[in-house]
């Protein structure tokens, strides 16, 4: 027979394990760790909980973001649909939109998204000028004419035109700042750190299939 002194000790274990286990992953509390959004947005994505980064190359807590954010967004299951949105605070952030979008039109973003933060912050690039832009890509082993062509198109600028009206209605009103299925915004300020953002973001997305789930009962 097991000893029934080591029986409690281990049932007393389980409990604290459990109990920890549950506080290290406690629900997110609104207006604490995240805030809902009203009205709440459309998403564009059926059949999946989209999430959405909403950034702007000119910002240096983005830029402190990204070396966390990547590594996560590879790692996302199937039925999550992540996005990024930039944003236009100010007249030299415009370019800055414009430079994503034209980098992915030319199939570029995943090469060199996390390179443009870089030239800002720690070369001191300054991408807000389009022609130093395209002398950078360039230098990245883009067609500098590819490039500019796409970044002057009009599907480029309807983007740009499309992200500044997404960012209004979700009401952002700094960034970095994640949305989750158009009902839900997190940001590091709320969430205190990197890691902390993206374990609200996993919270949020599990709660909304909880809900898909039960629709569908």
């Amino acid at each position: 027979m097991y000893p029934i002194s080591k029986l409690f000790a281990r049932i007393g274990l389980a409990l604290f394990v459990g109990i920890f286990a549950a506080s290290a992953h406690a629900a997110v509390v609104a207006g604490r760790d995240y805030v809902p959004v009203s009205p709440a947005q459309q998403t564009d994505t059926k059949g999946k909980v989209e999430v959405i980064e909403f950034f702007s190359y000119a910002c240096p807590h983005c830029h402190a973001f990204e070396p966390t954010l990547e590594p996560w967004i590879k790692k996302l299951p199937k039925d999550v649909e992540f996005k990024r949105v930039p944003v236009i605070f100010r007249d030299t952030w415009g370019p800055l939109a414009k430079l994503y979008f034209a980098l992915e039109a030319i199939g570029e973003v995943e090469r060199l998204h996390a390179a443009a933060f870089d030239a800002m912050h720690l070369d001191n690039i300054n991408l807000s000028d389009p022609n130093i832009q395209a002398d950078w890509v360039a230098k990245k082993g883009v067609d500098r004419k590819k490039f500019v062509d796409a970044y002057n198109s009009f599907s480029v600028q309807s983007k740009v035109n499309r992200a500044q009206q997404i960012a209004q209605g979700y009401k952002v009103s700094g960034v970095p700042a994640i949305a989750v299925a158009g009902r839900f915004m997190t940001s590091q300020s709320m969430a205190g750190s990197s890691e902390g953002t993206l374990r609200v973001v996993e919270e949020l997305v599990e709660q909304v299939r909880r809900e898909i789930a039960t629709s569908k009962k």
